[in-house]
């Protein structure tokens, strides 16, 4: 695992972008205000607070940590793996790739051959395992929901700073010192809102939602080249089976750096 290079990249840009525009404008000062920040932030955060139990909340810290790292997605390798392991169930027999199960394997494959080797039914496999990705799926829907609500609530917490200024405003009308102020806080809560919602928190929403495909994807293939080798499907036949899932990309890649440009098909059965 490592940093994600592109969400930080993206971040930086941004905000350096929008405090250029800023510094080239006027003043930094300008842009600064407590009571913008405070209704902006901090009300958000009370109503995600409303919206969310504590449980779910908590898991945000382990969701943002995983947007700004990344485990490159490689479903090419995962097909390649299993095709290797058709080949030794062929050759060993299905007991001995109960050794390929190790202390860092991933949990799901780990599982998936554990219930290969002990034998149970195809369906039976298909239906714990889907289970267990769909609950996957379930899990990481509550991060991606805390942040896109994120995404919702501070533009809505801007424009009720904005009232709030209007109003403070509209009360000191007969004092003009005041008015500065108060269309300061009744314009930037707006700001802050927006530039919260579009920079931050929509973007990690639609990341996690990307990086949880990647994950799905790779577990399919895992789960299907798993009832190929309990089938007894032939390695090459189950190499183009899982070949499906792969994206074009990914063949094409695949296929470039092969020498042979290609496969071919083992007529043994």
């Amino acid at each position: 695992m490592r940093l994600d290079s592109m969400t930080i990249i993206g971040i930086v840009s941004g905000f350096g972008v929008i405090g250029a525009a800023i510094f080239i404008g006027g003043s930094v000062g300008l842009f600064i205000n407590i009571q913008g920040i405070l209704i902006t932030i901090f009300g958000s955060m009370a109503a995600l607070a409303v919206n969310y139990n504590i449980a779910q909340l908590k898991r945000v810290f382990s969701t943002v940590r995983q947007v700004f790292t990344e485990q490159p997605s490689n479903p090419t390798a995962i097909v390649d793996q299993f095709t290797e392991l058709a080949k030794r169930a062929r050759r060993e027999g299905l007991l001995a790739l109960e050794d390929e199960i190790q202390d860092d394997s991933d949990p799901f494959f780990a599982k998936s051959v554990q219930l290969m080797v002990d034998g149970l039914e195809p369906d039976l496999i298909r239906d714990i395992m889907e289970n267990n990705i769909n609950n996957m799926e379930q899990r990481h829907d509550i991060g991606q929901r805390v942040f896109e609500s994120w995404a919702e609530l501070a533009p809505a917490f801007g424009m009720i700073g904005t009232l709030i200024g209007l109003i403070q405003m509209l009360a000191k009308l007969d004092d003009p010192s005041a008015l500065g102020p108060a269309m300061a806080v009744a314009l930037l809560t707006t700001f802050y809102g927006s530039l919260m919602a579009n920079l931050i928190f929509a973007p990690m929403a639609g990341k996690l939602a990307l990086k949880t495909e990647d994950e799905v994807l790779e577990k399919r293939i895992m789960l299907e080249g798993i009832l190929g080798i309990q089938s007894g499907l032939n390695p090459r036949i189950l190499e183009e089976k899982l070949n499906i899932f792969v994206p074009p990309s990914n063949r094409d890649q695949e296929e470039e750096e092969s020498p042979g440009g290609g496969a071919e098909f083992d007529a043994a059965g």
